[in-house]
């Protein structure tokens, strides 16, 4: 197996016992912080597959620890752990680029397979040399390399983050027709639930942003399907 390196930022020092000894138990390698400032500087300091992050946290809360590390890297992924239900914070959660969010009281069994599954989406994917798919992607003025994760246009240039480019991908896969929104879920995030369709919605709202240079590049709302990629 190989062995995972995860930072784990808790404040509850019981809680945080418990998931790094479990989490320990079952192969992976965990660096525990007990605040919001010493997960940062851990973060900094080593090198991680996974950061797991409690929302409410003295000195800096998870949100905030978030940002800093997004800013610093990203790709790795990111999965907020709190006491709150509230849809608002798990909007703002995948809008600052959280891969998964995990509500307490909640079983260490449910985190084990979120993680696992989290991890496994973040392997690089083989997939379309396997299937002969392309790489390289014409979208109007730009130019997409899936390889590269990288958006060229004459005036910018974007590097994306895994989860925009596979999503940018299927887009350019199905160009012209609509790419079905429970294919695209299942495919990047694994499953299609409610919070999974607000984060893609917020990836679709990033690409849209990064499209604009070019008036005749569209991502249009299929209603009760999903979304097309118009290239005029």
């Amino acid at each position: 197996m190989e062995q995972h390196s995860i930072l784990l930022v808790e404040d509850d020092t019981n809680l945080g016992g418990v998931l790094q000894e479990y989490l320990s138990i079952k192969g992976y390698t965990v660096e525990l912080s007990r605040d919001g400032d010493a997960g940062w500087t851990a973060f900094q300091k080593g090198k991680f597959d996974l950061c797991i992050i409690d929302v409410m946290m003295p000195k800096q809360d998870g949100f905030s620890l978030a940002r800093s590390i997004r800013a610093n890297n990203e790709h790795v992924p990111i999965v907020f752990v709190t006491a709150k239900s509230m849809q608002a914070d798990k909007v703002e959660g995948f809008t600052i680029g959280a891969d998964d969010y995990i509500t307490k009281p909640f079983s260490i069994e449910e985190l084990m397979l979120r993680v696992q599954a989290i991890l496994r989406r973040a392997k690089p994917s083989q997939s379309a040399a396997e299937q002969n798919l392309p790489d390289n992607f014409p979208i109007g003025d730009y130019t997409f390399s899936y390889a590269n994760q990288f958006l060229r246009h004459p005036e910018a240039n974007t590097q994306l983050t895994s989860k925009e480019a596979e999503l940018l991908r299927l887009l350019c896969l199905h160009a012209n027709h609509v790419m079905k929104r429970e294919v695209a879920l299942k495919t990047i995030w694994g499953d299609d639930s409610y919070f999974n369709g607000r984060s893609m919605d917020v990836f679709i709202t990033k690409l849209r942003k990064y499209l604009k240079l070019d008036p005749t590049v569209e991502i249009m709302n299929v209603h009760g399907s999903g979304y097309k990629l118009v290239m005029r």
